[in-house]
């Protein structure tokens, strides 16, 4: 095994997730405060004109889309810890996931919103909420169309910790 030495480059990465010799590992946040952190993320998935319908009319051959794509969002956010190596395990406060249809591009939009009071930040359980919410559509649409695009996931505001708060350009 190659280890490199501490005072090589890797040792001032801004990667917070490698050690000074370049080994993944769990960030030690114990010394951290217990601050209020909240995080929103959103994305988009477009698709066909007649699978909006379908989701709209609520007559997709699995029942309501956006009712269960709510639940498998918050259950996502939930097991955020499960799914990302080396994320930490949150008890989560607040997990809130609202979809916006947009008729005119064919596109439901899925917006997560998650608190927690913690050492750590909850970006990876709001990113995750969006992807789960966007994967969970495009699985009980894909019999109408496959060719469904998920895009333009990204966190648009954290809040909470020494860093404090941060919005995305728009």
């Amino acid at each position: 095994m190659n280890h490199r030495d501490e005072t090589d480059e890797l040792s001032d990465s801004p990667l917070t997730h490698f050690d000074p010799v370049g080994q993944a590992h769990m960030v030690d946040v114990g010394a951290k405060a217990d601050t209020h952190r909240i995080a929103l993320a959103e994305g988009t998935i477009r698709m066909k004109p007649e699978t909006l319908a379908l989701v709209e009319q609520g007559s997709a051959k699995k029942g309501d889309v956006i009712g269960i794509a709510r639940i498998a969002a918050i259950m996502g956010a939930k097991r955020t810890g499960d799914l990302i190596p080396l994320c930490h395990p949150l008890a989560l406060t607040r997990v809130t996931v609202d979809f916006d249809i947009d008729r005119a591009a064919h596109s439901i939009n899925c917006r997560a919103r998650v608190e927690t009071h913690g050492k750590t930040g909850v970006e990876m359980e709001a990113l995750t909420a969006v992807q789960i919410g966007l994967l969970t559509i495009y699985d009980m649409c894909k019999a109408a169309d496959r060719g469904m695009v998920m895009t333009n996931v990204r966190v648009l505001e954290k809040h909470g910790g020494k860093s404090g708060d941060w919005t995305a350009a728009p």
